[in-house]
Parts: structure tokens; sequence; C-alpha cells
């Protein structure tokens, strides 16, 4: 099994080599304001779209933007967690740009999940790395307004991104994921999460196996709040979120805010509303300080 496993993954490494189809900075798809774009990583490009208000998109000045990291869910991309958020028109509002970058066959390794990226030691923490510093150095991106948002197995990557890069993150809002990787940051790290009470796939209650081969439960939704909630040194989630629906709790007023808005019997879905809270949530946090 340890000998077919490897195999998978070489195949699955070269397909997505061969298969990456890199496109010129700044070339448009039939979407005003979004661009297809590569970044190269080593022998990889890696596939993203970069989404600017269309302010910027006409070419009007506007200086850089605050960016919204977009990251799919397992087995999906780019297009359609862009189309199942619907988070264009909520950044276009708030003037945030959005990337969705691309996971490796659709997978995104957050640490003890998930599948193909994480059989093949994908390091998509310096692919987001890469992708933030492109987008600062080419105007695009506020280095000090950087917040990523993910679903699902993109969801338990944006955690990944914020345990190990907190002083280059100023907020995360994560959509049914899970915390896949001993986290330690060490910069305080404001997060909003949505979940489903019924959710089959990231159970809120915690329990099951994080990925096929990896026999360790999720923890539960409220566990890893609570581990948040700690690691920045804030009171219990007992605030209503302003601006949320019920079920929307917080550690109340401050720049670093830590909160759960759950679902009862909701499933594993994007929720209508957690786009545009999630801007709000982003707005309403503090810049990261300059850089020494």
């Amino acid at each position: 099994m340890k000998i077919a496993a490897r195999a998978a993954m070489v195949v699955v490494t070269l397909l997505a080599t061969l298969s990456a189809h890199p496109l010129p900075a700044g070339a448009s798809d039939d979407a005003p304001g979004t661009s297809e774009r590569t970044i190269a990583m080593g022998d990889w490009d890696r596939r993203y779209l970069l989404h600017v208000p269309p302010e910027r998109a006409e070419g009007r000045a506007g200086g850089p933007r605050p960016l919204i990291v977009a990251l799919h869910g397992g087995l999906n991309d780019p297009e359609y967690v862009r189309e199942q958020s619907g988070l264009d028109e909520a950044a276009d509002e708030a003037g945030y740009a959005v990337a969705y970058p691309e996971g490796l066959l659709g997978t995104w390794n957050a640490g003890a999940c998930c599948w193909f990226a994480r059989w093949s030691g994908i390091d998509d923490v310096a692919f987001l790395d890469r992708l933030i510093d492109t987008l600062v150095r080419e105007g695009v991106a506020d280095p000090r307004r950087v917040f990523l948002t993910g679903f699902s197995n993109g969801g338990g990557m944006a955690y990944r991104y914020a345990c190990e890069r907190s002083a280059r993150v100023a907020g995360i809002a994560v959509v049914s994921g899970a915390l896949a990787i001993g986290c330690t940051p060490r910069h305080p790290t404001s997060v909003l999460a949505f979940h489903g009470t019924w959710d089959p796939s990231v159970p809120y209650h915690g329990g099951g196996n994080m990925d096929a081969d990896v026999e360790f439960p999720f923890f539960s939704v409220q566990v890893t709040m609570e581990y948040w909630r700690w690691l920045n040194g804030l009171p219990a989630l007992s605030w209503p979120v302003p601006g949320g629906p019920d079920g929307c709790v917080g550690t109340g007023p401050g720049p670093l805010l830590v909160a759960l808005c759950t679902k009862q019997q909701g499933g594993h879905e994007w929720p209508g509303y957690a786009s545009e809270m999630m801007t709000e949530f982003f707005t309403a946090r503090p810049s990261l300080p300059k850089a020494a």
C-alpha cells in the first residue's frame, strides 16, 4: 500500500505540472475585473484568479487594496468557490481585491488533511507567501490588510496559514473548516467561523477521522474556538455579534475578536450571509503594524 501511495503521489504531481495552463498576468477572462494568472513554484506554474473592484479594473487610481485570499474546498477549484460564495459582490462593495488560488488536484495541505496535497508534501504555505508577495509587489494588495477565508479543506488551510504566518494576517474567516495542525501563532489573530450542527464532513461536535488514512478525530467546533479565544487572551464567546444573525456569538468589543456563527441543522455549506458578514468583520479589524 505504501508503494502504491507513493506511485500515486508521483503521478498526481506530474499530472498537475503537465496540466497547468499559465496565462500572462493581467490576461482577463470574460468576467469584468477578473483575470487568470499563474505563479511559478519551482517547475510548477500554480494558477489563481484575481478579482479587483470595478474602479481598479477600469484603470482608475486607487492604490493598494485590502486583500482577501479565498481558498476553495476539497476537490473544488477557484471558479467553484467564487460562485459558491458570491464573494466578488461583497468585496466590490467593501473595496477589497480577492485572490482565488488553486490547490493540487483540488486539495490543500492543511496538516492532517487533505489527500493529494498532503500525500505529495505540497508546501501550500510557501505558495500563499509567494501569492501575497506578488500582489503586494504589483501594488494590488496592502500588506497590512491581508485576510484569508476558505471553505472546508480551504478553511483548514486558512487556519494553517494563520498559525504559521500570524504576523502577515490581519484576520481569517473559516466556513465549515477544521483546524488540522498544531497551532502556536506568534501574533494575535481575529477569527470568524461559520458551522452547521448537521455538517457530515466537519462534525460540529467532533469525532470521525480527519482524512482517509489519518485516524485522528476532528476537534469539536467549540474546542477550536475556545483555543483561538485562549490564544488571544479574550473572554468567553458570549456577546451577540453586531450585524450577525441569531446564533452568532463572539468575545465582545475590541480590536481582536473571536466569533462563531452556528446554523442549527445546517450542513456543509457556505451560508448566504457569510461573505457580506466577513467583509464587515475584516473592515473592523485594525491594520497590522508596519514592518520595521
